[in-house]
């Protein structure tokens, strides 16, 4: 009896959270970029931030995901700390909402939600009709789940030895609330663990005095996740916020805990009904907090600011900036993301190519170190990037985002083709230059610094097609690739021409003269390349281009020894 009851205690709790993933994850893929942007331009004041943290975090059924979209916007010194604390004050009181609503036995409201769930995600043509029904279904899922867990706790109430198990367990307050913030750290969800506890005090499993010292607990312990997960071990100023919002908790529980009894006694007087008792302690514990600490957060913000101070280094152009690992769960703001760190990656690349030609025409060997260490950087932001957008593959994506993550994904290695040819390629042709000190004739060196100028040209010119999807660029692009081609080989004449007259610059630097031209060709092929998948998209590529264009990005890379 006692093993069936366990299991049938932990399967309900498994839906129940399964279902709060549902509702959490359709509401950030349906509304994600939209809920960013109104939470941005509420963190204006701590009281419209307190009502912006209600809000957002009674829509996504956690204040773990409310903390971690805050924790982006104070890492990147977007918003400051007393407006991001005051709004985790917000999130605190806005996780007893849905706690308030499940509290009334609305149960066989869950058939109208799966099969209006099933409806929109079935027949949805927009993804977001899709993620709408997605939320349906998950809310279906966790009124299923308390009905569950009620009717595998009723027959259970006159088992003698789950009862005394039960007394043994929840007797110590103060083992109560270490109990409730285990069990809510576990899980990732005060909602799903105050509603477990409001189960078992409606089925008598544990006396209101112990379900309130678990409600305690249950607060604890949902602060405790965005300290880890919301922080940099290397940024010690990233644990303000989330830090900040778990002393409020826990100074907030040290007051009333000693209070307890009497609060019991009073709440049970009012309300008999254990569940409802429960989750109107739940959202009156912290209303009161909210309501002590939101004039106290100025001071709370200089002291978090002077015990973790911002850190002072030069920042690694190696490390990425803008993959946010909290933003996975949005696919909009995770390609947002790869995207701005892949123009990052892309700022790189282009200073590696203005200082490689500056290296090669002025004979300048610092320049030419310094691109061999930025090529690690790039190597580096590629792995990451690819790491980033694949992790974020794992999930479900529509047509439009998969696309756009294959985009980002072949723009990268593209970017990290050119850069290989930049190092591997002009910078060997560099170096050589530098030991024989050998120098271009001034009509070589005037060609090679236009073509060079032509294809930074298209370089930015790529970039903008990148992000914005420009058709008519893309076409400026190809027709500028046709166009080089033609360049090349006029400039290619004119060198023959000269070499034919015996110029002695000419003579000494043909080779390096051609294979820095054709370089620069192959780095405006990899350059073009972004402009396929948009005219591809627009039905504007015919299938040679297409086949042409897989033929050039599989050519290997020159080498420099020629």
């Amino acid at each position: 009896m006692g093993s069936l009851v366990l299991l049938d205690l932990m399967g309900g709790v498994a839906l129940l959270l399964w279902g709060l993933h549902m509702v959490h994850s359709g509401i950030l893929r349906a509304f994600g970029p939209d809920l960013r942007v109104l939470l941005a331009k509420a963190l204006r004041n701590r009281f419209a931030a307190f009502a912006a943290g209600i809000g957002l975090t009674a829509l996504l059924q956690s204040s773990t995901a409310t903390a971690l979209i805050t924790s982006s916007f104070t890492a990147e010194g977007l918003v400051g700390l007393v407006p991001a604390l005051a709004i985790m004050l917000g999130a605190n009181v806005g996780t007893t909402l849905i706690v308030q609503v499940l509290s009334f036995n609305i149960a066989a409201a869950a058939p109208v939600l799966f099969i209006l769930g099933l409806v929109a995600f079935r027949s949805g043509a927009r993804s977001r009709i899709k993620d709408i029904g997605r939320v349906s279904i998950g809310l279906g899922l966790m009124l299923l789940a308390l009905h569950i867990l009620l009717d595998t706790l009723a027959p259970a109430e006159n088992a003698q030895g789950m009862r005394v198990f039960m007394s043994a367990v929840t007797g110590d307050p103060v083992l109560c609330i270490i109990i409730g913030a285990v069990v809510t750290w576990a899980v990732h969800s005060s909602v799903a663990s105050v509603l477990l506890v409001m189960s078992l005090a409606y089925a008598h499993f544990i006396s209101p005095y112990a379900s309130l010292a678990l409600v305690l607990g249950a607060n604890i312990g949902s602060a405790i996740n965005p300290v880890f997960e919301g922080a940099r071990r290397d940024d010690p100023a990233s644990y303000r916020l989330p830090l900040g919002n778990l002393v409020n908790r826990l100074v907030g529980v040290l007051l009333v805990a000693p209070l307890l009894r009497p609060i019991t006694e009073v709440l049970q007087a009012w309300q008999p009904d254990l569940a409802r008792m429960t989750a109107e302690f739940h959202i009156a514990f912290n209303l009161a907090t909210a309501i002590i600490f939101i004039g106290l957060l100025d001071g709370m913000a200089l002291l978090l600011e002077k015990l973790l101070p911002n850190r002072h280094q030069e920042a690694d152009p190696s490390q990425p900036r803008y993959l946010d690992e909290s933003a996975l769960e949005t696919p909009s703001l995770a390609l947002a993301d790869a995207a701005r760190e892949t123009l990052h990656m892309g700022d790189l690349v282009e200073v590696m190519l203005r200082k490689v030609m500056a290296a090669i025409m002025t004979n300048d060997r610092a320049l030419v170190d310094q691109v061999s260490r930025m090529d690690n950087s790039v190597d580096n932001l590629d792995e990451a990037i690819k790491l980033y957008v694949t992790k974020l593959t794992r999930g479900s994506l529509d047509e439009r985002e998969g696309r756009r993550a294959m985009e980002i994904i072949s723009f990268t290695i593209n970017l990290e083709h050119i850069g290989d040819i930049i190092d591997k390629n002009l910078s060997e042709l560099a170096t050589k230059k530098i030991k024989r000190r050998f120098q271009f004739s001034p009509e070589g060196a005037e060609e090679l610094s236009a073509f060079h100028k032509r294809t930074m040209d298209s370089l930015r010119i790529a970039f903008g097609v990148f992000m914005s999807g420009d058709i008519d660029q893309a076409r400026k692009l190809l027709m500028e690739k046709a166009a080089l081609r033609n360049t090349e080989l006029a400039a290619t004449e004119r060198h023959l021409d000269r070499l034919r007259e015996g110029r002695p610059e000419t003579l000494e630097t043909t080779s390096l003269h051609l294979d820095v031209l054709r370089d620069l060709r192959r780095i405006h092929s990899h350059i073009c390349s972004v402009a396929y998948s948009v005219l591809d998209a627009a039905g504007e590529l015919a299938p040679v281009e297409k086949s042409a264009e897989t033929d050039v990005a599989a050519l290997p890379a020159p080498s420099a020894g020629r």
